[in-house]
């Protein structure tokens, strides 16, 4: 069963979240020809004040 982790920043919509699970799953059972309903995808959202990038916090360096 494979599973798929995306860890990202928060404030994606639902819809967004929903295309990238199908091109996820999509592609996983191309390359690998797995069975689509094995396929598992784990989205994580992630606050800018909780990532770090170059040494400084998201926000700061990515402000909305």
């Amino acid at each position: 069963m494979p599973i798929v982790r995306v860890e990202m920043f928060e404030g994606r919509d639902n819809e967004t979240k929903r295309e990238l699970v199908q091109a996820l799953t999509r592609e996983m059972v191309r390359v690998t020809g797995c069975k689509e309903a094995s396929v598992s995808i784990v989205i994580t959202d992630i606050s800018k004040d909780n990532w770090g990038v170059g040494g400084e916090i998201a926000r700061l360096k990515y402000p909305d």
